[in-house]
């Protein structure tokens, strides 16, 4: 039965891992199927084309493998080619964008920063939603330069990404943005390190419940949830060689499979 197929992840590396967790936390009796392109990783600097080509490649493995439901678990994937993809494939997207939303309906001081890829904060669809929501605030705009690939390399707490996110957020705290949006799905990862380097009231936003929430509604739609009890399938295929960094943020019981993609 469809209901019984996998929900399919893919993302530039792993930071979508932080996207699956809000998903497993909310269908907990759902399968689930990860791609990390980490070999590509990071997407953000990467031109539109080439962007478009390793989404549908890994789309397409998703569907050979029988999921029901693609969570494109990347912002720079979404923001670039999340509409190919659903106009390309006869399957369900979820995308994730930064929460520009609810960072400008919540702002009191109408500053708010944003901290995110190149390839997202240049996308067409990252300007039409901040302008749509955005309009009357100032955005502080900060592209996350080197901040993926310490992710990647597991260097999560490391001096150099110290360094690194205070030069990004200074400009932020110096207009007296009172919120950040995390425009990545990596950066949910540096939550910590930031709630140390922010002012206490400054507030994190990152898009992994709304997302999760979303797939969700879009299950319960097409009649696609899964309420079978049992077991739960949860497949990881990275197509580095260096699979540890995957395994410590995914913090579960699960094999972590090398797959050449």
């Amino acid at each position: 039965m469809a209901s019984s197929q996998a929900i399919g992840f893919f993302d530039s590396g792993v930071g979508g891992t932080s996207i699956w967790k809000e998903v497993r936390r909310l269908l907990p009796n759902e399968h689930t199927i990860y791609l990390a392109d980490s070999k590509n990783a990071p997407y953000g600097p990467k031109g539109k084309e080439k962007i478009l080509e390793l989404s549908h490649k890994n789309t397409r493995l998703l569907i050979e493998k029988g999921c029901k439901l693609i969570v494109v678990a990347c912002n720079t994937a979404t923001t670039n080619a999340i509409d190919e993809l659903r106009s390309s494939y006869p399957i369900s997207f979820i995308g994730i964008e930064p929460a520009i939303k609810p960072a400008a309906l919540q702002t009191r001081t109408g500053v708010v920063g944003i901290l995110a890829t190149e390839g997202t904060l240049s996308s067409q669809l990252f300007h039409k939603t901040s302008n749509l929501f955005a309009n009357d605030i100032e955005v502080v705009e900060q592209i996350g330069d080197g901040l993926v690939e310490l992710i990647e390399g597991g260097e999560v707490s490391s001096r150099e990404m110290y360094t690194l996110l205070n030069k990004y957020i200074r400009p932020m705290v110096k207009a007296k943005a009172d919120h950040i949006v995390l425009g990545c799905s990596h950066y949910p990862y540096l939550i910590p390190t930031l709630r140390r380097m922010l002012p206490p009231a400054m507030k994190i936003i990152d898009s992994g419940e709304a997302v999760a929430r979303q797939t969700k509604s879009v299950l319960e739609k097409h009649d696609l949830l899964n309420d079978s009890v049992g077991t739960r399938s949860l497949q990881f295929f990275s197509n580095s060689s260096n699979i540890d960094v995957l395994k410590s943020l995914i913090n579960e019981n699960v094999e972590v499979n090398y797959l050449d993609f």
